[in-house]
Order: structure tokens, then sequence, then C-alpha cells
């Protein structure tokens, strides 16, 4: 009897069986398997993917959407947690309100979802070497980080929801004509595994998206976040590694930690005394981690502003510090240098 056929008539449907120490034997005169001495080889599908606004945010096996809790440890983790700040703690860069009070600026990076139908704005890039043509479907009031006064990072993130493209600027300025400048610009297909050419910029410093890596709002209440967070550093290294395509330094030390890190909360850390809410993200932290992304203050987390967030709960992640967290190596996870899709842990 195959294998294939004793599996579905056991009820096992069509559950393959690689064996250990058994064999498929005769009892009676039929054909039996020991169970017992038999283990599966089908692997369990990865978890859905996270998505917003009915568009994956990238397949559920790319790098961005796969958990690093089995992976081994880095063998420059202490260094490089040294060098970010073993003794400095996390501070969730998103919430509710603005800051500083009285400002025009939301607390996070804010984004917008479109429909396909909205009409193209065209963008001027001072890396256009390095940045997508347009044109980019912003939409009039068009959410800025840091407000439409601001003067830091101002991102701009918009989804096109019907075709799941995303489309994110660095240091965007409207124009009185309806166009925009911007420092760059980078289009993603989040149907598609596809990476930045290597050595090009994004609206982030390590070339990666951003929207992937936002905390937001909608998946902690929901109780589980399913994808890496971003987060930044003061100081990186010359170098990126896989899955980042882009560095911003000029430190060529191996201690410094290269764009494009992974890190996790490590397994022993007591979650017990934090509310629900904080859980889950710290959870994240564990199973998915954390990916630097750009240069910045040391431990802070990415996320989208949001009214409903509680900014007490918030601050209780500012309890945990560097010196919690391991790097982990994720290159046994590429499956191609020029691809996001990450092989099983």
């Amino acid at each position: 009897m195959k294998m294939r056929s004793l599996c579905i008539k056991m009820g096992l449907g069509a559950l393959l069986l690689a064996p250990v120490v058994g064999a498929v034997f005769l009892k009676n005169g039929r054909a039996a398997v020991d169970l017992l001495t038999y283990l599966p080889l089908v692997q369990t599908p990865p978890t859905s993917p996270p998505q917003i606004a009915g568009c994956n945010i990238f397949p559920a096996d790319n790098i961005w959407n796969t958990p690093v809790d089995t992976l081994p440890v880095h063998s420059r983790s202490a260094d490089y947690i040294a060098a970010i700040g073993a003794n400095e703690t996390l501070h969730a860069d998103f919430g509710s309100g603005v800051w500083p009070p009285g400002s025009d600026s939301p607390i996070g990076i804010p984004f917008v979802d479109v429909p396909g139908s909205q009409p193209g704005a065209a963008v001027s890039f001072d890396y256009a070497d390095e940045s997508d043509d347009g044109p980019y479907p912003i939409p009039s009031g068009v959410p800025i980080e840091g407000g439409p006064s601001g003067d830091g990072d101002r991102h701009v993130i918009v989804l096109d929801r019907d075709n799941c493209k995303l489309y994110e600027l660095f240091y965007a300025f409207p124009q009185p004509d309806g166009s925009w400048t911007a420092g760059s610009g980078a289009i993603f297909d989040l149907n598609a595994h596809a990476l930045r050419p290597d050595g090009w910029t994004s609206a982030d410093a390590a070339g990666l998206p951003i929207l992937p890596g936002l905390v937001r709002y909608d998946e902690v209440t929901a109780g589980e976040i399913r994808h890496a967070i971003r987060f930044t550093a003061p100081q990186t290294q010359k170098a990126h590694i896989w899955p980042a395509r882009h560095d911003a330094s000029s430190l060529t030390g191996v201690n410094y930690p290269p764009m494009g890190l992974r890190l996790r909360l490590r397994a022993d850390y007591d979650l017990s005394g934090f509310s629900a809410e904080a859980q889950v993200i710290l959870q994240a932290f564990k199973t998915y981690g954390l990916i630097l992304a750009d240069n910045g203050s040391a431990w802070y987390i990415s996320g989208a502003p949001d009214e409903r967030w509680d900014n007490g709960i918030l601050h209780e992640l500012d309890v945990v510090s560097g010196a919690d967290f391991e790097v982990v190596d994720v290159s046994g996870l590429m499956v191609n240098p020029d691809s996001g899709q990450a092989g099983s842990p």
C-alpha cells in the first residue's frame, strides 16, 4: 500500500511521514505503520501576514513577517547592544496627541490609504538617482510626520489600497502647483518580495519600507502584532546587511550596528507585570523582533499616531533596557540576496 493511501485510510489526510527508526510492516497480512517512529515532514504554513485596508503587508514568508524567536544569537550581539546603549531604555515614539504641546505634530509616523483612482502628483527629488519616479498618489491634506510645519524627517506614507502599492517620501514638501519636493522616495509592491537595488536609499536610511515596521493601534487591540518593528540607533556602521540596502554612516568600527540588524527581546524577560496592551507589543519584540532602519535616538520604537493610544500604557515600555535584547543572525533565512523572501527558521 502506498504511504499516501495509507495515511488517507487512517484519517491523516495527505500528511507526509518520514521514517526515523520504524518501517511499514505486515500485520495479519495487511500493511500497517508504527506511527510512533514517523515524524511529519510538512512544515506548518506561515501565519497570515498583517493587513492594512485589505492589503497584505508583504507575503507571509517575507522577512518582515518571519518570526526570529528560534534563530541563533549573533556572534557580535554584546558589541552591538553596547554600541546602541545597553543601559539606555526603550521609548515608544508614537502615541496620542501632539508633541510638543500646542504644536501640530502628531506623535508617530502617520500614513493614509487611498483608492487606486487617486490622482498622482509629480515629485522632484534631491536624491533622484536613488528614488523611484512618480507620480505619487498624494491626497490633499495628507498627514506629514511632524505636522505641516515640522522640519524633521517629514515622512509621507500613502497606501494604494486597490493595487496594494506603497508610496513613501522622505523630507516631503507640497508646492503651490500641486507638485511635491522630497529628499528621496520609494515605491513598493506589497504583493512581492523585491528589494530596492543594493546601495539605494528609500524614505528610510536603510533602504527599507517604513509602513511594515510601524506599531498600529488596531493590531495591538486585536491581541497580536505579526511583524518586526522599526527602531533607531544613535551610531551605526558604514555597512548594511540583508534585507537592508543602504547605510548612512562614516563609522567603520565592527562594533557599531549595521543597518538592517535584527534584534529580539530575550525569551526569559518577564511580561507578567505589564498591561495587556504593553504585553502585546513586548511579545512582538520576542517573536518578530526589531529591525534597525535609521539613525536616531537609542531604542526609539516606531509606530503610527492614533488618538486611541493610552500614552501612560506606552510609557510602561520605558523600563525595558538595551541589555534586555539580543541580536539574532538572520542570514540563514535568506533565499536570495535581492529578495525579501525568508526561508523557514
